[in-house]
């Protein structure tokens, strides 16, 4: 049932994480224009955040822990490397979102954070990573079927 639980949180996690990074883009394209658009990028930010907690934490649990395949296969595999190569360009690129989200939070909950329309040049910029990420996340999803039908094994 582990290996069960595991792999069902994990596909749980990619589903949320990839409705909540495409909703943050979304929402951030708006910020300046719509006046609950920085609250729901927040709303976004926030799931994307708990996605991809759950999503990794499985996903080394499965790598490592050899409940669905020996950690062998996933070593030995060129494709599963591809797919790792993804996941940290998305991780690289959620550098300068989070700091600046935590940061306009921060500021948001003082009632510091400012005219909206002087965040909208960034926002329209935090969104087109945003999209990048989208982008980048359905790639592994690609790598993941194809590992699922032994892509990328050694013999």
């Amino acid at each position: 049932m582990l290996r069960i639980a595991l792999a069902v949180l994990h596909l749980l996690a990619l589903g949320i994480g990839l409705g909540a990074i495409y909703a943050r883009a979304r929402a951030l394209n708006h910020v300046g224009t719509s006046p609950d658009a920085l609250g729901r990028a927040f709303v976004a930010d926030s799931w994307w955040g708990i996605a991809a907690l759950v999503w990794i934490g499985t996903g080394l649990w499965r790598a490592i822990g050899g409940t669905e395949k020996s950690p062998a296969y996933y070593w030995s595999n060129h494709v599963f490397y591809g797919k790792m190569g993804l996941l940290v360009l998305v991780l690289l690129l959620e550098l300068w979102p989070m700091v600046t989200l935590i940061r306009w939070r921060i500021a948001a909950r003082r009632d510091a954070l400012g005219p909206a329309d002087a965040l909208a040049p960034t926002g329209r910029r935090l969104a087109r990573v945003s999209d990048v990420q989208t982008l980048l996340v359905v790639g592994m999803v690609v790598a993941a079927v194809m590992m699922a039908r032994g892509y990328g094994a050694r013999a």
